[in-house]
């Protein structure tokens, strides 16, 4: 089987899309269907809380139905300088993650490093498709990972969220930061349905160049098979219902926020808390979005810490789907 490594540059090679059927894109450069973990790496399981652990708001129990576990999550990309280290976050993440066992995950954020760090605490099970933002291994990604038991990646691509999308790393709506998006389309190994994913990070300083953003991803969204259900991740650093680029994304009834349409859901609370306390009720700037086909039997807002310590300056947010 051929492999291709994470850091491969999008549409290049004629025989990309029969090689992406059988692998995808990862961070250690293996195929999707085993992210390889380094020998201390151990299975994917729930792991058990402890008495010290904060579990308040956590996230949808896992089931045994053929929902489709989603989460979103902006993880702060890794560094260890400041009162928040990548080194003490990683325990913490590793553990909410093993716990909740999504199976799509969209990351924002997270550097190749980081990413590669993730795939060993997460095991063989998981595949991840994503590119640095700057090309290759570099910059943040917008990487997917997902759960080889459950879903088959069937092809991926990347687009940069600018007036020239198909250019690698470029910029042209006035934010100083690159944005990109990642999607991928699966076929769901337990019902055979179909779905289109995209994960995104919108730019944190500039409304125009989050408002054009919102439109090109609208835009490419229709473009691969329209009748496959979407589903969409993603910090979009503005308030959901208070802000244009909300309006453009479930703009004439395309995407549906999984929020609203939950049957059920748990308290809601401001999704970035900067590591300070947090506040309920405040802004979700953290979104999962679908088709208004797909049914959400629950979504939460995980406030999962350990010690006092969280994972990431976000929280995740989760959805249980029904494609």
């Amino acid at each position: 089987m051929s492999h291709l490594p994470l850091g491969t540059p999008p549409s290049r090679g004629p025989s990309r899309r029969a090689a992406l059927r059988a692998t995808a894109a990862t961070v250690t450069g293996v195929t999707a269907a085993a992210v390889a973990p380094g020998p201390r790496a151990e299975a994917a399981v729930p792991v058990a809380v402890s008495p010290a652990t904060e579990t308040a708001g956590g996230g949808p129990a896992p089931d045994a139905s053929h929902a489709l576990r989603v989460m979103t999550f902006n993880l702060r990309y890794a560094s260890e300088t400041g009162p928040h280290p990548w080194s003490e976050r990683r325990p913490v993440m590793r553990r909410l993650l093993r716990h909740e066992r999504p199976h799509l995950l969209g990351t924002q954020e997270g550097l190749h490093g980081q990413l590669r760090d993730l795939a060993e605490d997460l095991g063989r099970r998981y595949g991840c498709v994503g590119l640095g933002r700057e090309g290759g291994s570099h910059g943040e990604f917008c990487a997917v990972l997902y759960d080889t038991e459950r879903l088959v990646a069937e092809e991926y691509d990347h687009f940069w969220l600018s007036g020239t999308p198909s250019l690698i790393g470029s910029s042209t709506w006035g934010n100083t930061v690159v944005r990109m998006a990642t999607w991928v389309r699966f076929t769901d190994l337990r019902t055979g349905a179909g779905f289109l994913a995209l994960n995104t990070h919108l730019d944190h300083a500039h409304q125009y160049a989050r408002e054009r953003s919102a439109a090109l991803i609208t835009d490419r969204l229709g473009r691969p098979d329209p009748a496959l259900p979407r589903v969409v991740t993603g910090d979009f650093n503005v308030p959901a219902h208070r802000n244009p680029v909300y309006d453009a994304m479930l703009g004439q009834g395309a995407l549906a926020d999984t929020w609203d349409t939950a049957a059920a859901r748990g308290p809601q609370y401001a999704t970035f808390h900067g590591y300070g306390p947090l506040v309920p009720d405040g802004d979700r700037i953290d979104w999962i979005l679908v088709s208004p086909s797909v049914r959400v039997s629950r979504a939460d807002i995980n406030t999962f810490s350990e010690h006092g310590r969280f994972p990431s300056d976000h929280l995740p947010v989760q959805a249980l789907l029904e494609l």
